[in-house]
């Protein structure tokens, strides 16, 4: 007679006591045949007591025991073996010791017996559980920094589109403002009056070029960027009808223009326009009062379109560079960095919607220039 319920000899051959793992034998229902003193010791069971006593099953919990009805024995019949299965295996003080166990099926004078193997896996059971703790713990700090992106995100574009909001409306009251220096500058004014008004009208530009940032600020940071409606222009002529404006406004400080080249470009010349009058302005603040401002206006086949503002000053110093071009960051007198102005920002978001790129060179000696590339044609634009 073989198979499962052949029987078993009555002498099995003792596994090895000095073995470092618990070794077992049963038979196919899990009676055990023989057991080694390593795996008696951690159960603190004798020899007598367990072999052909007890099942492997009886010295398992409740979760072991179900374990091998409906995955360990199953297993066994299948495939011939089972490996690194983790199990619960009760002490006889009833305290429970956590192990591995590696099992094979094997015949033997015509049986069919199990080899286990066992380990203890107190070291990675706790492991396993603080890993699972860190696993948990992570998810909790990941759910914490979205969540705090989350609102970060939510409150930066309330901000902004309270800066867009107030900005619009703010135009309303200085066009009134703007209207009525308009109608008393047409009846007699002396002097000083005339001096008063102009200085009104001055503030008055710079609220409205200070709205017309913090709209576009608003725009390029809330919405898809700056908006261009590039066309072709003479980009000289253009130019120079905004430094005629500048001038103007600017009336103490010398403006030259330096023209090259003769061929039209694609542009909106309305951004042009306040990308010059930022630019300019930066030199007005920065510049040395008692030397010109130049700007250059160039168009070449092999260069594109290029208008450069320079002016002479005390140099940018290169931290400062490298921030000069964010929102909200400008320099002062003494080349530290202070929440200011859009102006720069916006020079960048215009070139950019261009399919350009702005760039600053600044020393001692040559002084300081804005130079802003864009393609002559829009075919030629980055993407």
């Amino acid at each position: 007679m073989s198979g499962p319920d052949a029987e078993v000899p009555a002498e099995e051959p003792a596994p090895p006591d000095d073995a470092a793992c618990g070794l077992l034998r049963t038979d196919a229902k899990g009676l055990i045949l023989a057991a080694n003193q390593t795996f008696c010791t951690w159960v603190g069971l004798d020899k007598p007591e367990l072999v052909r006593r007890k099942r492997i099953q009886d010295l398992l919990t409740m979760g072991g025991r179900m374990f091998h009805q409906t995955h360990w024995a199953p297993l066994m019949q299948l495939q011939g073996s089972v490996s690194e299965v983790k199990l619960e295996v009760k002490h006889r003080d009833g305290t429970v010791l956590p192990m591995i166990l590696n099992a094979v099926r094997r015949e033997r004078s015509g049986a069919i017996v199990h080899d286990l193997a066992l380990s203890i896996g107190r070291d990675r059971d706790v492991y396993e559980r603080e890993l699972v703790m860190s696993r948990e713990e992570l998810r909790l700090l990941v759910h914490e920094a979205t969540r705090l992106e989350e609102q970060a995100k939510d409150r930066a574009l309330f901000a902004e589109q309270m800066v867009g909001i107030v900005s619009h409306d703010l135009r309303n009251p200085l066009s009134a403002i703007h209207l009525g220096l308009l109608a008393l500058s047409r009846g007699a004014l002396n002097s000083n009056q005339i001096r008063i008004l102009g200085r009104i009208s001055q503030s008055t530009e710079r609220a409205h070029r200070l709205i017309a940032d913090l709209l576009d600020f608003t725009a390029a940071r809330v919405g898809k960027g700056l908006k261009v409606s590039p066309r072709p222009i003479d980009l000289h002529t253009h130019v120079a009808e905004a430094l005629e404006e500048l001038r103007v406004a600017y009336p103490d400080r010398r403006i030259d223009h330096l023209q090259d080249g003769a061929q039209a470009c694609w542009a909106d010349p309305d951004r042009l326009a306040q990308m010059l009058g930022n630019l300019v302005s930066n030199a007005v603040s920065y510049g040395d009062p008692a030397r010109a401002i130049t700007v250059s206006s160039l168009v070449s086949d092999d260069r594109g379109a290029q208008v450069e503002v320079h002016n002479f000053g005390p140099p940018i110093p290169v931290a400062t560079v490298e921030h000069l071009f964010e929102p909200m960051v400008r320099g002062d007198a003494s080349g530290a960095a202070r929440s200011v102005g859009l102006g720069l920002y916006i020079v960048r978001q215009i070139i950019e919607a261009h399919g350009g790129h702005v760039i600053v060179r600044s020393t001692e000696a040559a002084g300081t220039a804005f130079t802003a590339n864009f393609p002559l044609d829009p075919a030629s634009r980055r993407v």
